[in-house]
């Protein structure tokens, strides 16, 4: 079920909050618990036995890792046995058959688990935590079971660390100006979701269908699509997971950021600062920092480096363009760190945001090549210089480009704080018109929003497969 279906936005989501707000304080974790396995398993019922499997295993042992240190012993082996389970259980599901086929093994054809990715991390850090006394185990099962199963984050993040909610499971408090907030932050994401990336997706599939025909491919329509997909997979995530941030305050709960307008960077590594923030510092602090960080000289920290973004690559997927993506990525990290980052940073601005927009598209080149003809990345590459091509551009093309052009500028808007910076200029100098405003662009949104849902059938989340 996605958040931006009708199916959530009409039926789950009013009859959730009903039984959440007229639930006594000390219940509402558990009527939480019990909508998130619903929600989960309105997608996929046969896995709700991995969830609560998942649940139960990481609850149990929190426990026993806390109870061995408590005793003055080492939890050491108990946590490798956590982690182990669980990165098994991750493997199985989404590697396996990555692996038969790459060594020639038979396949199983499984489907992959929604959001097991998020949540199996989220698990992993909380007994990584309890281990290092960062955190108490949590006693009560049915908060731990909130924890994991959480429906506003539980398929597609941002990743929570236990830390950051764990007052919130005990105590929550619901002021209307925190609902409010949370309303409109939704809002927001549901826009950038249905309004944008939607439309944006709706192109690139009529774009990359010609591409696909050499007698159709051109220069321009190959770097349209480029751009699109860039935006398509910004607006979907980044919309999504303001879906889940403002879901997540309606309830009385304060989500981390996961994006900060990762366009406007002007490096790759500001990008990863600003893009998924909760997956990168996950990975730097569970596998970056333990394997040694920058600590032990260039040699190793480049190997740390090479290790910590070849998962996060493999992360995204099972698949060698993920891989390849990964190590891309730590290429370029790694120049920027130890060749030419600080002549970079002496460059004019506008020209560290071109190089920065240039190869994170090439990124997004390397992300979507899933070796099909329909996105055979080299093909593709190739357009982008006229390698394959019968021309720069032609008539349906330059026509598409014309007529999308207003989305394109709202997009380019979109993924900048202009919109943000003004609204909040606005709020100091009017509170109250601001206050109207923002009400009335709630319902205008949803309104909208609601209209295209029924209207198209087209509503994809690119990030379910991760």
């Amino acid at each position: 079920m996605l958040f931006s279906s009708l199916e959530f936005l009409y039926l789950f989501l009013p009859i959730t909050l009903l039984l959440y707000f007229i639930a006594p304080p000390m219940a509402r974790n558990a009527v939480l618990l019990v909508v998130s396995l619903i929600f989960y398993g309105f997608g996929e019922p046969i896995y709700l036995f991995l969830m609560i499997f998942t649940i139960g295993t990481d609850y149990l042992f929190g426990l026993a890792i806390e109870r061995k240190i408590r005793r003055g012993g080492s939890p050491k082996s108990l946590l490798v046995t956590a982690v182990a389970v669980n990165l098994l259980l991750l493997g199985f599901f989404k590697y396996y058959d990555f692996f038969a086929s790459t060594v020639g093994l038979p396949t199983l054809g499984l489907s992959l688990p929604i959001g097991i990715s998020f949540y199996t991390f989220q698990a992993i850090s909380y007994v990584i935590d309890v281990a290092r006394r960062e955190v108490a185990a949590q006693k009560n099962a049915v908060s731990f079971g909130t924890y994991v199963t959480l429906f506003p984050q539980l398929i597609a993040g941002p990743i929570v660390r236990y830390s950051e909610i764990e007052a919130q499971l005990k105590h929550r408090k619901h002021p209307l100006a925190r609902i409010a907030d949370g309303i409109s932050i939704f809002c927001v994401g549901l826009a950038k979701k249905v309004l944008l990336a939607n439309a944006a997706g709706e192109l690139c599939e009529e774009l990359l269908f010609r591409l696909s025909e050499p007698t159709l491919r051109t220069v321009l329509g190959a770097w349209l699509w480029l751009v699109l997909f860039a935006a398509q997979i910004y607006f979907d995530f980044s919309g999504y997971s303001d879906m889940a941030v403002g879901l997540g305050r309606i309830f009385g709960f304060e989500f981390p950021r996961n994006f900060r307008y990762p366009y406007v960077s002007r490096s790759i590594t500001e990008f990863w600062r600003r893009w998924h923030i909760t997956l990168s510092s996950w990975f730097r602090e569970y596998v970056y920092i333990p394997l040694g960080g920058n600590r032990r000289g260039r040699g190793r920290t480049l190997l740390n480096l090479l290790i910590t973004w070849a998962l996060t690559g493999l992360w995204h997927g099972a698949a060698w363009n993920f891989l390849l993506w990964g190590v891309y990525f730590f290429v370029l990290l790694a120049l920027e760190k130890f060749v030419w980052g600080k002549r970079l940073e002496s460059a004019p601005s506008l020209l560290r945001h071109a190089y920065a927009l240039f190869f994170i598209l090439l990124g997004w080149l390397i992300f979507a090549s899933d070796g099909t003809r329909a996105l055979d990345g080299l093909s593709l590459g190739g357009a982008l210089v006229g390698v394959g091509c019968v021309s720069f551009s032609d008539g349906i093309v330059f026509y598409e480009l014309v007529r999308f052009l207003p989305l394109l500028g709202t997009m380019a808007i979109g993924a900048t704080p202009l919109p943000r910076k003004l609204f909040y200029r606005l709020a100091e100098d009017h509170p109250s018109l601001a206050g109207v405003a923002r009400a009335l662009l709630c319902v205008a949104s949803l309104l909208v929003c609601t209209a295209y849902l029924v209207d198209s059938g087209y509503n994809p989340f690119l990030y379910f497969r991760f």
